[in-house]
């Protein structure tokens, strides 16, 4: 039985059947109510969202200086009068660093999935509706980047360019540019065939507003919630530069860059040395979770 698709009331797409959604609302507001419900999610959200808020009100939350160390003060424990997370290796509040630290690790982390999710997904739009020689010609160039790690492209590409923020951002960007545009291209491939397309072709409306108002419209949920999964292997990717030596640069406050400048005090404060790595792991880990519960609830088989 073919498939039908109505985003704003009526029926959903559920496989090869039609399954009618809840009378009087609409698809987006279904998905908002399934986010509404989900606990997890809300809690996630929370999370990054006071993280995000902690990375712009910083020389609020934080007023002593980022870069000020004392000799005197080197490597204190957590609990310090004065320096409640410790100090590093130069004697640098701790909490002031994290603090600050957010501001580049997210930049690191959410400006490459931007970027990337703008270029990639208007390649892979036009790929997936043009097909033929220009479709063809796009995927295969986007499979010589699939022919290397994401890692090690993203090292080579910063090698060649040399550290820093901007640097590690355009390495990102050019490693998410190919999976993006992959995951366009399957969606749009798919809407293009569907009989409402066909009959917005067939009545002559032109191309440019079928893609804007046609697969826009299915295709956009799809790759923003890809494109929040993203996030969070760009966070450890970028993280992973910095500790490197090929991202941000000292004295610069930055989680991967500041794991690195710690790395020996693992003996003396352990705790204080897996700081940054715990504020990696726990924003990469809520923005993984806040993808899968967008997922979920922009999933119409589990609102039946």
């Amino acid at each position: 039985m073919a498939s039908t698709s109505t985003l704003d009331g009526g029926t959903v797409r559920v496989g090869a059947a039609v399954a009618p959604a809840q009378p009087g609302i609409g698809y987006w507001r279904a998905v908002g109510r399934r986010l509404a419900r989900d606990p997890i999610t809300i809690a996630v959200t929370i999370v990054i969202v006071g993280i995000v808020l902690m990375a712009i009100f910083a020389p609020w939350i934080a007023p002593q200086d980022p870069l000020a160390g004392s000799v005197l003060r080197r490597l204190k424990p957590i609990g310090t009068p004065g320096h409640w997370l410790g100090t590093d290796e130069t004697g640098r509040d701790l909490w002031t660093r994290l603090v600050y630290g957010s501001r580049l690790t997210l930049i690191a982390g959410v400006a490459p999935v931007a970027i990337s999710l703008v270029i990639g997904s208007c390649l892979g739009i036009v790929a997936g509706y043009a097909g033929g020689v220009l479709g063809n010609v796009i995927m295969r160039l986007m499979d010589v980047f699939y022919a290397f790690p994401s890692i090690l492209l993203a090292i080579a590409i910063c090698g060649l360019m040399g550290n820093g923020l901007l640097n590690s951002v355009l390495a990102l960007s050019i490693v998410f540019i190919p999976p993006m545009c992959r995951i366009a291209e399957s969606v749009t491939t798919q809407t293009r065939t569907l009989d409402y397309v066909d009959a917005a072709r067939a009545s002559g409306t032109t191309t440019s507003q079928i893609i804007r108002h046609h697969v826009l419209a299915n295709v956009l949920g799809t790759i923003l919630v890809y494109a929040t999964s993203l996030i969070s292997l760009s966070i450890i990717l970028s993280a992973g530069l910095s500790f490197l030596g090929l991202g941000v640069t000292p004295p610069n406050p930055e989680w991967g860059l500041m794991l690195n400048s710690l790395r020996q005090a693992i003996y003396v404060q352990p705790l204080v040395a897996a700081l940054p790595g715990v504020m990696i792991f726990i924003t990469s880990m809520c923005f993984n979770l806040m993808s899968d519960g967008f997922r979920s609830a922009m999933d119409v088989r589990l609102a039946q």
